[in-house]
């Protein structure tokens, strides 16, 4: 059987994690390396987002992929796609600023499931929204889930990494060490002010609905902006806490 890990390319440690745990699951690895347009309501942000195919293919063959593939976006959309709706859920956190955001996740997603039809699918716990919304509409293909692989200074490594200065880079630390207390997030976010604030919460996870006193599986999600590169994060609430 074959287990495919789907990718927006740019490719980084946080990528090759999945594709290592991809290949403790099966010897047939598909890296799928596609920037979908439907997930972006911001044509700009779609252009910038970061190409790399040459090292993407490197990278993802010296985790353990046995296929690197590149689809056209005739062959993901042969005809003009149906969205899937990501329901209420889809609507809340990234969905709320990024609206579409997640039908255009779940649309993709579904058209390499069909394409590829693997057993298995790995996705990074870093868009925990993501993870939580495919979990809940693929029921028939195992979602494995890997943790958020970070750099040096906490920071969750993303594609989108690349644009930020050295200064940006300080500045977006403060989304670690805000998971680190999360009791305290707001006012720790707010001590630097080159963050912008979009949201950060407690959830259920179970639900995605803010958590409560007796909530037991508790996450702390982050999201805003700094220069305006957008970058998100989360972390497990321990019960103490």
């Amino acid at each position: 059987m074959t287990v495919l890990v789907p990718t927006m390319g740019a490719l980084h440690k946080g990528h090759q994690a999945l594709i290592k745990r991809a290949r403790e699951l099966d010897k047939e690895v598909v890296v799928s390396i596609f920037v979908n347009p439907l997930q972006f309501s911001d044509t700009a942000d779609l252009e910038k987002y970061p190409r790399t195919p040459e090292t993407d293919i490197q990278i993802a063959t010296l985790a353990g992929a046995t296929q690197v593939w590149f689809p056209t976006y005739e062959e993901i959309y042969p005809n003009d796609p149906i969205q899937i709706s990501a329901g209420a859920v889809g609507d809340l956190y990234e969905g709320a600023t990024r609206p579409g955001h997640f039908a255009g996740v779940l649309t993709v997603v579904n058209r390499l499931f069909e394409i590829v039809k693997p057993s298995a699918a790995v996705f990074g716990e870093k868009d925990f929204q993501q993870l939580w919304l495919v979990k809940r509409h693929f029921k028939k293909i195992e979602i494995v889930s890997v943790p958020t692989v970070r750099e040096f200074d906490g920071l969750a490594l993303s594609s989108r990494n690349v644009r930020l200065t050295e200064s940006d880079r300080a500045a977006a630390s403060i989304i670690s060490k805000a998971l680190q207390e999360p009791n305290r997030m707001h006012e720790i976010l707010a001590t630097e002010p080159a963050f912008k604030l979009d949201y950060a919460e407690i959830i259920d996870e179970k639900t995605f609905q803010l958590a409560s006193a007796t909530t037991q599986n508790k996450r702390a999600i982050i999201a805003g902006w700094v220069n305006g590169v957008r970058l998100l994060d989360n972390a497990v609430v321990e019960s103490n806490s």
